[in-house]
């Protein structure tokens, strides 16, 4: 029998914070499908252009914006104990990693604009192999488990 997935999500509104991703980059989308719009029109190319640029933009939309924020959501999970760090992610195929708090190396929080407008924040836990992001953390329990993983991974090396 497997171990048990971890417990705490991360915070609800990763939702808006993912789904105003999904409308910047559409809009990105829209802008180059409304370039190749006028070159459709001024070099009178196939209207499959115009076509295909709506296509992707639809898809982009109801992708980024609706469907893969909320899948992204309810798989995103975490558990930090006194020994490790356990992580599951994933929309499509679900990652479990456990990162052992005696290769932690330094933890930090990361905000930017828009999760700063959202008072959330990322935690970055390195390792010598790589780094270990948990996203959209309120910023009081960003700041707190920061504070803690930082104690325990002291403890862990003193332990060592």
């Amino acid at each position: 029998m497997g171990r048990q997935e971890p417990k705490m999500r991360i915070s609800e509104r990763a939702l808006t914070v993912w789904k105003l991703y999904g409308w910047i980059s559409a809009a990105v989308t829209l802008l180059i499908g409304a370039g190749l719009t006028t070159l459709t029109l001024i070099f009178d190319w196939s209207v499959w252009f115009i076509i295909g640029s709506a296509i992707a933009l639809i898809l982009e939309i109801v992708l980024f914006v609706f469907v893969l924020p909320t899948l992204k959501w309810k798989r995103w999970r975490y558990e930090v104990r006194e020994e490790e760090i356990e992580l599951q992610h994933g929309i499509f195929i679900v990652t479990r990693t456990l990162v052992p708090m005696v290769r932690v190396q330094h933890v930090e929080t990361e905000q930017g604009p828009i999760l700063r407008k959202y008072r959330l924040a990322t935690v970055s836990i390195s390792t010598a192999a790589t780094l270990h992001q948990i996203p959209a953390l309120d910023i009081n329990e960003a700041d707190a488990l920061r504070d803690s993983i930082s104690a325990l991974a002291r403890v862990a090396e003193d332990d060592v």
